[in-house]
């Protein structure tokens, strides 16, 4: 556990920029976030072995395929549905259900960022590199839930955006 009283340089009071959130059935999530929260266009990409050049899961190579789907900003919504592989998508789906999983912040350097939280004592859970179209951009998720409840996500962004795979609604 890493020692709450310090705060982590990595994180040094950047602003959330993600709300993410594990679901089960995407399509039916996406239909539920637009008709009562009326939030929307959802931007819906698939991410896993054929995108992401480098990908981890607890500490060894990993494999995972998910859908995921993004709205607004300040923060923005992510709904997130595991398709294939181990992944911290269907732990949380197994120990917790559906629901708020992560807070994600943007960091300049993915690499820098995780030797910080793990100096700190904070492992990571998983990572991808690669989502941009270039092949930069990466994400990793730090076992922050003892202390925060939540799991906090880095996010190195590409230098340009994918396009999505389809726009929801």
């Amino acid at each position: 556990m890493g020692d709450v009283t310090a705060p982590v340089a990595a994180l040094g009071g950047r602003p959330v920029v993600q709300v993410g959130i594990v679901v089960s059935d995407l399509d039916r999530a996406l239909a539920a976030y637009t008709r009562l929260w009326r939030v929307g266009p959802w931007r819906c990409f698939t991410y896993g072995p054929h995108l992401l050049s480098d990908q981890t899961y607890r500490g060894g190579p990993g494999r995972y395929s998910m859908r995921i789907a993004l709205a607004g900003h300040g923060p923005q919504l992510e709904l997130i549905g595991p398709v294939d592989g181990p992944s911290i998508y269907e732990d949380w789906l197994e120990d917790r259900g559906e629901g708020l999983h992560h807070v994600a912040v943007t960091v300049e350097s993915l690499a820098e960022t995780i030797a910080a939280m793990q100096a700190a004592g904070y492992g990571v859970l998983q990572s991808g590199r690669g989502f941009g179209p270039d092949g930069d951009g990466g994400f990793a998720y730090f076992d922050t839930e003892r202390d925060l409840g939540v799991v906090v996500e880095a996010i190195e962004e590409a230098a340009r955006l994918r396009e999505p795979e389809r726009i929801y609604p």
